[in-house]
């Protein structure tokens, strides 16, 4: 399989952290004729000072670099890499607009931004189709769809951002193929998780969230099950990604199945959804982000995960009884197989998982909990695993250092060449990059980077 793109966040935190004062990095980056195809996105706080900048390497499994020669920028949620053409960062904040801009190497290894920046809308998956780069949430329709109440049908909401023209494009929620309502056949909105390029197609989760106020009302009520009327909301209540409105039911209904959506392009208007009740629905899930559990293999075939998220939900109607597992789609099939199906549970002392990454062959990189998932209790995700798909084995990577040091990972990791380059953030010491060979799960200690945290590392090779 070609893959097109890498996408990475901003560090997944274990623990909320305040950078510490650092002694100032000193600059011990390559000479500038030395070919550095590698990209770190850096940030530093020195002397109460915060400074985010966009490093060059020549290689990622040695050596210590400092902030000082890097290209300074405003910083990104999510840094994605179009290919080794282009790369984006794009800033998330709730409720509001972020601002996006990206980025090419020249032909003498420096970086530098291009011209065009964007005020990019709230989203809460992110991926690459074709040309574009490609969010997807789901809010508020248009006012035109109101129903008698005033209550607002559930939408998804799309944004493009096509790499090569440098425009941004976002969809017309008139259109009736993106209404998010009633989405399943269930009466529950959904939200996508995952944007995964299939040949020609998406494929993406599609991940129901419950009854909106609309769909409470939709059909005097037909969509509330029965025994599950007490679990509209009386009143207003929650905060940030948890908040919820008077009059809705909150979270699924029917959490002990997973449904994914393949799209015929990135207008989403001809779409085909497949369902499998050995799975619940496959979404990793931290605040308001909702991480992709579909993955391509070079074979073709399509793997999904699911975390089974919906342990952790309060009320035992809401709580999935299926183990965190994977499924599959074969390649040139847009059906489930029947026959395959893994309990990463039982491969992990019931141990559940928060992202999923494709690295390469038939491996997956898991960021593993510590702890089984459960109502009010506290999990970290602190451990990584190798997951063979084909050999149905889960490898605990070794050689990283001990948890109680690790604050955080940098993102999405790099994969090439059967290694994973993954960058690991300290309490104790500067943040470096651990290599893991994917045969073996063996980390070793690979690149420094003389800064508070590491968002991400890719490779872009020099514009011609």
């Amino acid at each position: 399989m070609n893959r097109l793109f890498t996408t990475i966040t901003a560090a997944l935190l274990i623990a909320s952290i305040t950078a510490c004062e650092s002694p100032s990095p000193s600059n011990t980056n390559p000479t500038p004729d030395t070919e550095r195809p590698y990209v770190i996105a850096s940030q530093g706080t020195f002397s109460n000072t915060t400074t985010n900048a966009l490093l060059t390497a020549e290689s990622l499994e040695r050596g210590t670099i400092g902030m000082t020669n890097g290209l300074v920028n405003d910083g990104a949620s999510y840094w994605v890499f179009w290919g080794d053409k282009y790369l984006y960062g794009l800033t998330y904040n709730q409720g509001n607009a972020g601002t996006t801009r990206s980025y090419v190497m020249n032909a003498d290894y420096t970086l530098s931004a291009r011209s065009a920046e964007y005020a990019v809308r709230r989203f809460t998956t992110v991926g690459t189709y074709q040309e574009y780069v490609m969010t997807t949430s789901t809010g508020d329709g248009p006012t035109e769809w109101a129903d008698e109440n005033g209550y607002l049908p559930k939408s998804i909401l799309v944004s493009l951002l096509d790499v090569e023209a440098e425009t941004y494009t976002t969809n017309n929620t008139l259109e009736e193929h993106y209404l998010a309502e009633n989405y399943l056949g269930n009466g529950e909105f959904v939200t996508l998780a995952g944007i995964e390029e299939v040949g020609d197609k998406i494929y993406s989760a599609a991940v129901p969230m419950g009854l909106s106020q609309y769909g409470v009302k939709a059909d005097g009520g037909k969509w509330i099950r029965e025994g599950y009327a007490d679990l509209v909301k009386s009143e207003a209540g929650g905060s940030g990604s948890g908040a919820y409105k008077e009059g809705e039911l909150q979270w699924t209904q029917y959490p002990d199945e997973c449904w994914v959506a393949i799209f015929d392009d990135e207008t989403l208007s001809s779409k085909r959804l497949i369902r499998t009740d050995k799975i619940s629905y496959a979404a990793g899930r931290n605040k308001s982000q909702y991480y992709q559990m579909i993955w391509e293999a070079e074979s073709g075939d399509v793997y999904v995960f699911s975390p089974s998220y919906a342990k952790s939900m309060s009320d035992e109607r809401q709580r999935t009884t299926l183990p965190a597992g994977v499924v599959r789609i074969n390649s040139g099939s847009e059906e489930f197989d029947p026959s395959y199906y893994i309990n990463i549970e039982a491969l992990a002392e019931g141990r559940s998982f928060l992202r999923t990454w494709y690295v390469g062959g038939s491996s997956f990189l898991l960021l593993m909990y510590d702890s089984p998932l459960a109502p009010g209790k506290t999990m970290t995700a602190n451990q990584l695993a190798i997951f063979n798909a084909e050999a149905g084995t889960l490898s605990p990577v070794t050689g990283l250092p001990a948890s109680d040091s690790i604050s955080g990972f940098g993102g999405t990791p790099y994969s090439e060449n059967g290694k994973i380059y993954i960058p690991v953030t300290l309490t104790d010491n500067y943040p470096a990059i651990y290599v893991i060979d994917t045969q073996t799960a063996v980390a070793t200690k690979g690149l420094t980077i003389e800064a508070t945290q590491i968002s991400g590392i890719g490779r872009l090779e020099p514009k011609n």
